[in-house]
């Protein structure tokens, strides 16, 4: 995966891998990682939103948070903005979302 991939709506600007790491390295997601995963569990195939329900952008450190913790993985390259990633729940992201 690119660097551009994983410049996830915030600019083309990557975020310090320490702060990823960091908070990736709880066993429980938190409450904004929580709810940006059970947005997937309503989707076909676990597909995870670019945006809230209340149509606000989904922060690229939430994102890149909960691929690293391995609650999602990168699906395809979004053709119409590239710096966007459309990720999907994998079956750890669907555990801690809520869905047994």
């Amino acid at each position: 995966m690119t660097s551009s991939a994983l410049s996830i709506m915030d600019g083309g600007r990557d975020a310090p891998q320490s702060s990823v790491a960091t908070s990736a390295r709880s066993s429980a997601p938190s409450l904004a990682q929580r709810r940006y995963l059970s947005l997937g569990l309503e989707q076909p195939g676990g597909k995870l939103p670019l945006f809230d329900r209340t149509g606000q952008k989904i922060p690229a450190r939430t994102i890149r948070a909960c691929m690293s913790a391995g609650w999602c993985d990168p699906w395809y390259a979004n053709p119409v903005e590239p710096k966007w990633l459309v990720c999907k729940l994998t079956e750890d992201g669907r555990a801690v979302a809520g869905d047994s």
